[in-house]
């Protein structure tokens, strides 16, 4: 099958994506009409709770789900490739040489019973045809370019052999195998203490920097965020509900849900004895997401909307730069966030 091609615009252009996943209780909307783009050498912060259809999203892109399980419809297109319409073997060959994924948990990510200089080795000689000792070279250059010390001896190690910052770093040399121009990490630093937190945000950042590749942060902490995004995507029941620039996301979000978001956020500028400002409720159902506005259930501005939050989906409307999914004017929205919760935050209160 011949995959669709078109001139290039954004070099990863998602439209009208849409995950879904049929269960005996319904049918699980992970992702339900999600709309971004992103070029060489930016990186997107993807934020939200758990469930929000952030990692669904990831693995949407890269074609990683079972297409007898999940029903996926709209388009990605990726240097001009379109990849939903594509044969599953289109989208394996791209894996790895055009797009890549830093996982989660590298401990379940790479496999237990063989080296990670031989996981490397074989990703990179899928893609090219070179020998053992060229491949071999190449890992353990890869290895010490991602800061893992002595890496012609590690190269031999296993997983098990290596800390956690350790294999988040490995994790991170077999993604950057093949040079591939977007990389997607989804919480790369999960379960790492602050201090290997802070290196290998540093490490990800110097190395888009070198290949000018396009990245995808996905995390539910803004703090990551806030660290490396160009601009961020705000997921709630598996739709976007704001989407700006991340200078705009922390000095200038206009929905109820981003407020709760960054009240809910450690912060380097309060004192450590301030209490941080959870979101009240908990995240919906994907299979029976609540009616109108998702987020209605669990906004304290629901009411001032005339019942329209409780009927009404909102549409992702605003200028191209800052687009929100809310059924408040945008002057209350821009008086709430100026009187009421910016304040609030500042005092830590």
């Amino acid at each position: 099958m011949t995959t669709p091609t078109r001139e290039r615009k954004a070099f990863l252009d998602v439209r009208d994506l849409r995950i879904h996943f049929p269960t005996e209780d319904g049918v699980v909307k992970s992702v339900d009409g999600l709309t971004f783009t992103l070029e060489l050498g930016k990186t997107l912060g993807i934020v939200g709770e758990s469930g929000s259809g952030k990692s669904v999203t990831s693995l949407g892109i890269l074609g990683l789900h079972n297409r007898l399980n999940a029903k996926v419809s709209g388009e990605i297109w990726l240097d001009g490739q379109e990849l939903v319409s594509a044969s599953p073997s289109a989208v394996r060959e791209l894996r790895g040489k055009k797009m890549a994924m830093i996982f989660q948990d590298p401990l379940s990510a790479l496999h237990p019973f063989y080296t990670v200089g031989s996981q490397i080795i074989e990703a990179y000689r899928i893609h090219n045809k070179v020998s053992k000792a060229v491949a071999r070279k190449h890992a353990i250059d890869l290895l010490g370019r991602v800061g893992i010390p002595q890496p012609d001896r590690r190269v031999d190690d296993f997983p098990h052999q290596f800390s956690g910052g350790m294999r988040q770093r490995a994790m991170i040399a077999m993604a950057l195998t093949c040079d591939p121009q977007l990389l997607i990490a989804d919480e790369p630093t999960t379960a790492l203490d602050v201090t290997v937190q802070a290196q290998i945000l540093d490490l990800m950042r110097d190395l888009q920097r070198e290949f000018n590749s396009a990245l995808i942060i996905i995390t539910h902490d803004l703090g990551v965020v806030a660290e490396l995004a160009d601009d961020v995507l705000v997921m709630y029941g598996g739709k976007c509900i704001e989407y700006a620039s991340a200078v705009d996301i922390f000095e200038q979000p206009q929905h109820p849900y981003t407020w709760g978001l960054l009240g809910s956020m450690p912060r380097l500028d309060r004192p450590i004895s301030d209490r941080l400002i959870p979101i009240k409720g908990t995240p919906p159902s994907l299979i029976n997401v609540p009616s109108g506005c998702a987020f209605h259930p669990r906004c304290a501005y629901a009411p001032l909307t005339n019942g329209a939050s409780e009927n009404v989906v909102p549409e992702l409307v605003g200028t191209p730069s800052h687009l929100v999914r809310c059924h408040l004017p945008a002057d209350t929205r821009r008086d709430i966030w100026r009187d009421e919760i910016k304040p609030k935050l500042e005092s830590g209160a």
